[in-house]
């Protein structure tokens, strides 16, 4: 476990998970041809993955 905190592991597992995730989503290529096309794409992909991870994530109330 020492390893993975000192290499950096951990946090370059957790970003190749996301980019897998979004490609299976979303796809391993953009559509659109322009530069205005692909920034509202990625901005349309971003904005799914994000509301996916809210919905996935628990909200916890604390009861004393």
């Amino acid at each position: 476990m020492a390893w993975q905190r000192t290499s950096g592991y951990n946090a370059r597992a957790k970003a190749e998970a996301v980019i897998a995730r979004y490609k299976q989503l979303i796809g391993d290529r953009l559509r659109a041809h322009s530069d205005d096309g692909r920034r509202t794409e990625l901005m349309i992909a971003a904005n799914l993955l994000n509301r996916m991870f809210g919905l996935a994530c628990p909200s916890y109330v604390r009861v004393s």
